[in-house]
């Protein structure tokens, strides 16, 4: 078996063909992407330290120095964007040096130390209540739910992130404290499931758990020592595993960014060991999500699920469009496979994420960040506060501004790659070697690279050819003679050469417009530039909620979704579109587009998507001929009817089996299990399940709950504030159908409420409460 370092780490990756230099030998140039660099820096030192690092201390036994933040830092996933912060800490300063950001780093891992010597066993974490879940857990009481364990919400993940951030304070910033610290952790989970059996571990492992075993992959390569390796397998979930490495996709309805990280272990494992049947796993999984599963921007999900491949229809009709952290994640397995598989198909999707997902996920000034971004076309994003907003997407948010720099270029011992068109400089160390990326990519459809050898270098340069560039259209000079390019789009052109100071490569890569229909064939379609996905501004009417407060549900932009039927069309055949869409002279990528109904959208702009902001947009456009368009937009009409017509009678609803819905309505439960069916998440049990739902305006009357027509002898009682409301027997005589069924509530019930409803289905003695597949609190 052969250990090795963490790509980053830059030594010994023997089983790689390539390695990425270190954030500090790569420099950004002026760009977007530096700017937006520049951007997440100052949000980084908005943030308080003390606060942050109060759930560790108090779990610890330790006097906070100051009051936790709020949001999903103080109501169950307290301290997780610790840890994002301190692996956001460790990669700024590599990447630009800023003494500020290893100052806090320094002052984070003292704090951080002083919490693990006083646990004695090197534990250290900021989940609730810890340390006697863990002891349930080492003594084999497990009570694993999707979003839960022991009734805590997901602490495994949530420790993942203090795992990762010391990770990432040793293998970016060279603190030998937090690697000491990330060893001690490592061994107290080998100590926490020393005495469980496989089978308990993967029960354990149903809950959301992140990427632990590759965390544990990377200590057995820092260390050197197999143990952890084991450990990073015990922590592999084998119900994703398996059908993996079956080439089988039974993703639908998962939840998304539950599996990305484990898959992310997956290919770390295999690269620690040369495991070629987890890396193969891992492959399919990307193919699957990115070439199935993904919309135009590189993001995949609604309401943070896998939906059908062959139905999209959600994603046009949610304002809970992909969600940040599945392409962060995304970015980083589809880092991993080009290491060991420098195929042009990963940067053709790693640049197409980075500009038109990462990108526009930063707001350009104060720079807050975006959890959902929907495809419903006139719908808008939600931004983050730096006080307020304690997501997963700032977390990985935070960081995903740090690390622009990390795949703009790649080496082997005697090739560099240039696989992004950023403006950078690089110090290639081991070649004495710097090379100067001039470039105003996407603006220009060209960039210049400088190689400066100390003295003459030989080795060979392989530019990536984009696959968005025509065959035969790229043209590529050294110092202004032309070369033969043989290769073809998504491959990479060789120059072999010995390189003087001063040699200039020129790349002209002409961007063409085209279009892309959503993947399930339905007529909405994207308009893109090159790599780059334009939209259009619509209005800035009734952006509720667009600065995010720390209520629970403040990352969902709740405002009002406008009917589809009244959103901009194009009124065309599909082959006809390219002809309508004209660039708008003296405006960088900025373009028309003719024949658009309604009247009053006729004069709308197409501008690249990631410097869209503050605005209603359209990104998936509806198409119709002539001749179509008004049947089409009355059956639209009554559709969105209905549809509105229940959400103004819903005041709350919950999707059980969906986890941020239930997570946001503070689910609990007993002998309960989720799934799904048709598409739709439900939930069951045999014990018990319940909601919080609110009625501020104390407008409720009546519950509604959607169940599955088939599903029989099931005996249940519903109670709301712990009085019955309901007795349920589902006979299973509905047939092959989804079906409502309202339940008044009682006015005392209503009158004594305080705005709060808790909503319990309580199964009958050797019965089943559910499933249910909607509930709502109704008018």
């Amino acid at each position: 078996m052969i250990l090795c370092f963490y790509p980053l780490l830059l030594t010994g990756q023997t089983n790689t063909p390539l390695q990425l230099f270190h954030l500090s030998d790569v420099q950004l140039l002026d760009g977007p992407f530096k700017q937006a660099m520049q951007t997440d820096l100052q949000y980084i030192l908005e943030m308080d330290v003390d606060r942050l690092l109060a759930p560790y201390l108090r779990e610890a036994g330790l006097e906070p120095k100051a009051e936790s933040y709020t949001n999903w830092e103080n109501t169950g996933l307290d301290g997780h964007i610790g840890g994002h912060y301190l692996s956001a800490l460790a990669m700024m300063y590599a990447s630009t040096g800023d003494a500020r950001m290893k100052e806090r780093m320094n002052y984070m891992l003292s704090e951080l130390k002083r919490a693990q010597a006083q646990h004695t066993d090197g534990y250290l974490g900021g989940v609730p209540g810890g340390r006697a879940i863990w002891e349930e857990i080492a003594n084999g009481k497990i009570d694993a739910g999707s979003f839960s364990l022991n009734k805590k919400w997901v602490p495994l993940y949530n420790i993942h992130k203090i795992y990762a951030g010391l990770r990432d304070a040793y293998l970016f910033a060279g603190s030998e404290q937090a690697k000491e610290m990330l060893v001690k952790l490592t061994d107290w989970a080998i100590q926490l499931v020393s005495n469980l059996s496989e089978e308990q571990i993967q029960d354990m492992l149903r809950s959301e758990h992140g990427g632990l075993n590759e965390v544990f992959a990377d200590v057995a390569a820092i260390t050197g020592d197999e143990k952890y390796l084991k450990l990073a397998r015990q922590f592999s979930h084998q119900h994703v595993l398996e059908p993996l490495l079956q080439h089988e996709d039974k993703l639908t309805g998962m939840h998304a960014n539950t599996q990305i990280p484990k898959v992310i272990g997956f290919k770390r494992i295999a690269d620690v060991d040369g495991e070629e049947s987890w890396s193969d796993a891992a492959r399919f999984f990307w193919e699957t999500v990115v070439d199935n599963r993904s919309v135009s921007i590189g993001g995949n999900s609604v309401r943070e699920h896998f939906h059908p491949v062959d139905d999209f229809s959600e994603m046009i009709a949610s304002e809970q469009g992909p969600e940040t952290c599945n392409t962060y994640n995304m970015l980083r397995l589809t880092n991993q496979l080009f290491l060991t598989e420098p195929d042009g198909k990963y940067m053709d999707y790693y640049e197409r994420a980075l500009y038109n997902h990462i990108l526009s996920t930063q707001h350009p000034e104060h720079g807050g960040f975006v959890y959902f971004t929907p495809m419903r076309p006139g719908h808008y994003r939600v931004y983050s506060q730096p006080h307020t907003s304690f997501w997963c997407c700032v977390g990985s948010g935070l960081e995903n501004h740090t690390k622009y720099g990390e795949l703009i270029y790649a080496h082997s011992d005697n090739d560099l790659y240039v696989n992004l068109f950023i403006p950078s400089s690089l110090t290639w160390k081991d070649k004495n070697v710097e090379v100067i990326q001039q470039t105003r990519f996407p603006d220009e459809a060209k960039t210049s690279i400088t190689i400066n050898p100390k003295k003459k270098q030989a080795f060979k340069l392989h530019l990536r050819y984009p696959g968005w560039v025509a065959a035969g259209e790229l043209k590529v000079s050294v110092n202004g003679e032309e070369e033969n390019v043989t290769a073809s789009p998504g491959e990479f052109v060789v120059i072999d050469r010995r390189w003087k100071k001063g040699d200039v490569v020129t790349m002209e890569m002409p961007m063409q417009t085209r279009l892309e229909q959503l993947p399930d064939g339905k007529n909405f379609y994207t308009i893109l530039h090159g790599p780059i996905v334009l939209a259009a501004k619509t209005d800035t009417t009734h952006m509720i909620g667009l600065y995010a407060d720390d209520s629970r549900g403040g990352h969902i932009a709740h405002g009002e979704k406008y009917p589809l039927q009244n959103m901009p069309v194009i009124i065309s055949e599909p082959d006809q579109i390219l002809k309508k869409i004209k660039p708008v002279e003296g405006e960088s990528l900025t373009f028309t587009i003719d024949q658009v109904k309604p009247e009053k959208y006729s004069d709308l702009k197409l501008i690249p998507f990631f410097r869209l902001h503050e605005s209603r947009y359209v990104l998936y456009w509806q198409v119709e001929t002539a001749e179509k368009y008004e049947q089409k937009q009355n059956e639209l009409a009554a559709e969105e009817a209905a549809k509105q017509q229940l959400a103004a009678q819903t005041i709350d609803l919950v999707f059980p089996g969906e986890q941020q819905p239930e997570s946001d309505h503070f689910i609990e439960s007993e002998n309960s299990q989720i799934g799904v069916h048709q598409g739709r998440h439900w939930r069951h049990a045999r014990g018990w399940f319940s909601y919080q739902l609110k009625d501020e305006k104390k407008e409720a009357q009546k519950l509604r709950v959607m169940y599955y027509g088939l599903d029989n002898n099931r005996h249940f009682n519903i109670l709301v504030n712990d009085q019955l409301l309901a007795e349920v027997n589902l006979d299973g005589s509905k047939g092959f159908e989804f079906f409502t069924e309202d339940y008044a509530i009682p006015q005392e019930i209503i009158e004594q409420s305080n705005g709060k409803f808790k909503i319990k289905f309580e199964a009958k003695v050797g019965s089943i409460a559910g499933g249910v597949f909607e509930v709502r609190l109704m008018k």
